[in-house]
């Protein structure tokens, strides 16, 4: 009977326990397991990467908690990226997917087909990331003649588009431009490269053939994309062929090889329009990157440690030139004392001069003595 009595205060315990959580919760467990966020489900499940909310909020803060009073320096710095390089060659290969790897180009234009990714007009010179400059993706593919068909599921509000794999024009797709963003804050202390935007450039030639122009397509916000690229994962060295890191590496760890072809400024100027020479254009890139590079190193004090190893090496740089200033003397100063030629003709000269003098000599002497005796026998 007490076993009973026990078992039956448990089982009313429980119950009750269960009613008043569904009391607070109002019955919304339930709901949530049949109206929790389906559509957003389902999109991620169709662009073939899953990317929960919680994915989307860490991803896509990009140091938004950082505030202006925090930033003490910031240089926006413009880059093309040539994927015809070995080091950019990870964001080209594969040219179609292959268990389950895409390159960065089928990834984007994949997310805004399916109205995932928002992208934004190409501007001459600017970059608005505004409601105002969104681009709609059916202009986008009309523009550059990418074939597409309506998707199962689309709508006026929420346009959604098929693009079969042979239609996607990966193969014109050669380069990208991107916007970094190289911030100094208080709060890190520290220099921070970020990419901020990314433009896919299409290179395609006229119905002539000839030399293939470049057609930037739109730009897309790396926060915005990069939930996406750090699932995807991809490998960058032929000797390991593991995809040991991701398209968020790529870019975080500034793993891509680019040219500078503009910093902002204020005149909104490329670096061909202000450097029209191209040994002034390389010399002008070079300049940047070196100033980039050293600008955390300008901004500590060096430790014992670094004054020391400085001062030795300028010591030893002093110690070696003036170790080859003093062999370059000694060298110039050795064929002056090896003129034997001058010296043999100085003493064959002084030679011939004694031989005429002692030629004459006695002839002087017999005249002269002829001469006084003579004189001296008049007396």
């Amino acid at each position: 009977m007490k076993a009973i009595k026990r078992l039956a205060i448990l089982v009313i315990t429980l119950t009750a326990v269960a009613a008043s959580a569904l009391a607070q919760d109002g019955g919304s467990v339930v709901r949530r397991r049949d109206t929790g966020d389906r559509a957003g489900r389902d999109k991620r499940q169709s662009a073939g990467a899953v990317v929960t909310d919680r994915m989307q909020n860490f991803f896509g803060d990009n140091g938004s908690t950082i505030t202006d009073a925090d930033r003490q320096w910031m240089r926006v710095i413009y880059r093309s990226i040539d994927l015809e390089k070995d080091s950019n060659a990870a964001l080209y290969f594969p040219e179609e997917p292959v268990e389950g790897q895409e390159n960065l180009f089928r990834i984007i234009l994949r997310l805004m087909a399916d109205n995932t990714l928002p992208a934004y007009e190409y501007l001459d010179g600017r970059e608005i990331f505004t409601d105002q400059y969104r681009i709609k993706t059916r202009d986008v593919l009309d523009r550059f003649h990418i074939p597409y068909t309506e998707a199962k599921g689309s709508t006026e509000r929420n346009p959604r588009f098929a693009i079969d794999e042979n239609d996607v024009p990966t193969n014109e797709v050669l380069s990208y431009y991107i916007v970094e963003r190289w911030e100094f804050d208080t709060r890190h202390n520290r220099l921070r490269p970020s990419v901020e935007a990314i433009c896919p450039v299409l290179h395609r030639s006229g119905d002539f053939g000839g030399e293939a122009l470049k057609y930037p397509m739109f730009w897309v916000r790396f926060a915005d994309l990069r939930p996406y690229l750090a699932a995807q994962a991809i490998f960058v060295d032929d000797d390991n062929n593991l995809p040991t890191c991701t398209y968020d590496d790529f870019f975080t760890l500034n793993m891509y090889d680019g040219e500078i072809y503009k910093t902002r400024n204020l005149k909104n100027r490329s670096m061909m329009q202000m450097y029209a020479n191209p040994d002034d254009l390389k010399r002008a890139q070079d300049s940047i990157q070196a100033r980039l590079d050293n600008f955390e190193k300008k901004l500590w004090v060096p430790s014992r440690e670094e004054v020391i190893a400085a001062r030795e090496a300028r010591e030893a740089l002093e110690a070696a030139k003036e170790a080859n200033d003093s062999t370059s003397e000694s060298k110039a100063v050795k064929p002056a004392k090896k003129e034997k030629p001058a010296k043999a003709a100085r003493s064959t000269k002084r030679s011939t001069k004694r031989s005429q003098a002692k030629e004459g000599k006695p002839k002087q002497s017999s005249s002269s003595s002829n001469a006084t005796r003579s004189v001296r026998r008049r007396r």
